[in-house]
């Protein structure tokens, strides 16, 4: 059973920087395709950054792409999402999300094991 715990949120003021963790267990994480979505208030559930385990190719969404960067270090079985010039629209709980085989990246569905949210709140 993989386990996966995220860290690092809280208040953030606008166009500070911030880095959520995300801390796995239990499985072969240097193995698995990893990925962070993101939950704002009263939206649904959406894409925001994946990396891949064979290459650590990046994915990114639209509206994060060129403030937000994602990385793992499969020594510490840990994943990161390193967040710049973050904005209001960026509050959210992160999920952080994991699986074997992934077709594509983007949907949420597609991963099965997920942690259970980091609160990122950003001040204006």
């Amino acid at each position: 059973q993989v386990q996966l715990v995220e860290s690092g949120g809280g208040l953030v003021p606008a166009g500070d920087s911030r880095r959520l963790s995300c801390k796995g267990s239990g499985g072969t994480f240097s193995m698995y395709p990893l990925a962070w979505f993101r939950q704002g208030p009263q939206k649904e559930r959406e894409f925001v950054a994946a990396i891949s385990w064979i290459d650590d190719t990046t994915y990114y969404s639209d509206s994060v792409k060129g403030r937000f960067t994602i990385s793992r270090d499969n020594a510490k079985s840990t994943m990161y999402l390193q967040m710049n010039s973050i904005k209001p629209e960026d509050t959210a709980v992160y999920y952080c999300a994991a699986e074997n085989v992934v077709r594509n990246v983007r949907i949420g569905s597609e991963y099965e094991w997920w942690g259970q949210g980091t609160q990122v709140t950003v001040s204006s």
